[in-house]
């Protein structure tokens, strides 16, 4: 599984000071992530997860067939600790979301799969988070734009 760059440092303070309106700007960008975060959330719950959980059978399942996900990789990519993602995966297995295979080459290393139950789960919360997505894009997209490129808005 390829790797992903580390996560990013805030940058510097910009020398120019930010007037109230890239603050209110900041802070509606702040918002609608929340909001989509909060949607992630009781979506998951519906069917019993987490969003943690939701996120590994995305990464499980957004992996290139020719490629396995251990769990130091699922640990990686979900920017949580090796012992985190150990007791992530036991919860998964318990729930029969998730099945562990030796590696060949290594038989002190698992590889992650997800089970046709896994599967089923996450494709009915992958869709109506693409839906949701696909609602509230358009309202992202220009917040993006706006603080992208320097343009404000009067805060709503």
């Amino acid at each position: 599984m390829p790797r992903n760059r580390p996560v990013a440092k805030p940058s510097p303070p910009p020398r120019a000071r930010l007037g109230i309106e890239h603050y209110a700007l900041l802070a509606r960008f702040r918002y609608a992530l929340r909001g989509f975060l909060r949607f992630s959330e009781v979506a998951a719950a519906e069917v019993g997860l987490t969003t943690r959980h939701y996120q590994a059978l995305l990464v499980l399942r957004g992996c290139p067939a020719d490629q396995r996900v251990s769990i130091s990789a699922l640990a990686e990519q979900l920017l949580i600790r090796h012992n985190s993602a150990v007791g992530l995966v036991d919860r998964l297995y318990k729930q029969g979301l998730v099945a562990r295979d030796v590696a060949p080459n290594d038989a002190r290393k698992v590889h992650l799969r997800l089970t046709a139950r896994g599967t089923k789960v996450l494709e009915r919360l992958a869709s109506v988070h693409r839906t949701e997505l696909r609602r509230i894009g358009p309202q992202l997209r220009a917040l993006l734009d706006e603080i992208s490129g320097g343009r404000t808005q009067t805060p709503r």
